[in-house]
């Protein structure tokens, strides 16, 4: 089964998409077509255990398909180096996990800046810049904090603000509002459409969350390794 945007000038685009595991016993992602135009809104919807974060996980270059082609921004994610691949995403990829992934010793604010280490910006320019990311998503007075002593969704936030850091073309996020509660879910799902509408940005969000699929301009279903039209 495929799913197809019916443009070439797609910002995601993958054909034949395979990646399996345990010696090819588990097929989480089972021959996945997908074309997400340039600047395009889609929610990922289906249930847990078919494949939704392994195929995002493709997009982002962190897993290799093991069968197809795929190319994220314009470039062919196939054949590419672990270098590479971290290259791409430090320059084109905004991501959010499920699981928020900061580091514990640094502040929120210095979490936020992370993704900017790598290209050379300033002290103070990374630092305006993550406090107004912070700003972005509420939590500008717990820009001194450690994670230890944030809540869940505050940390959530702050790992959506690190996902903006570097301006990405492509936002992936995994269950972006898991962890929210409804107001600041509210408050992610009008950034993202701010960043959708006001700077093209091509967002895919894996969801259970019936608010984001209503905002997506599509909403595929995937099940059992496939996207099911």
């Amino acid at each position: 089964m495929s799913e197809t945007a019916g443009t070439t000038d797609s910002g995601i685009v993958a054909r034949g998409l395979v990646k399996h595991f345990e010696g090819g016993r588990v097929r989480a992602v089972d021959g996945v077509d997908l074309s997400v135009a340039t600047g395009e809104f889609v929610a990922i919807c289906g249930p847990s255990g078919c494949g939704k974060t392994t195929l995002l996980n493709l997009l982002a270059g962190i897993e290799r398909p093991d069968e197809g082609t795929l190319s994220v921004g314009g470039q062919a994610l196939n054949g590419m180096s672990p270098a590479s691949a971290d290259a791409f995403r430090r320059e084109s990829v905004g991501l959010v996990f499920q699981l928020h992934n900061l580091l514990a010793s640094l502040t929120a604010v210095e979490n936020v800046q992370v993704p900017m280490l790598p290209v050379g910006q300033s002290a103070g320019s990374r630092g305006e810049r993550a406090l107004m990311l912070l700003e972005r998503v509420g939590l500008t007075e717990r820009a001194s904090s450690l994670p230890a002593v944030m809540s869940g969704g505050e940390r959530q936030r702050v790992a959506i603000a690190r996902s903006l850091a570097n301006e990405p073309r492509v936002l992936l996020a995994d269950e972006p509002t898991g962890a929210l509660d409804s107001r600041n879910g509210q408050r992610l799902l009008d950034l993202l459409d701010e960043l959708q509408r006001g700077s093209g940005m091509t967002l895919v969000v894996v969801t259970h969350d019936p608010d984001i699929a209503r905002r997506a301009d599509r909403v595929l279903h995937m099940l059992d390794g496939r996207i099911d039209t």
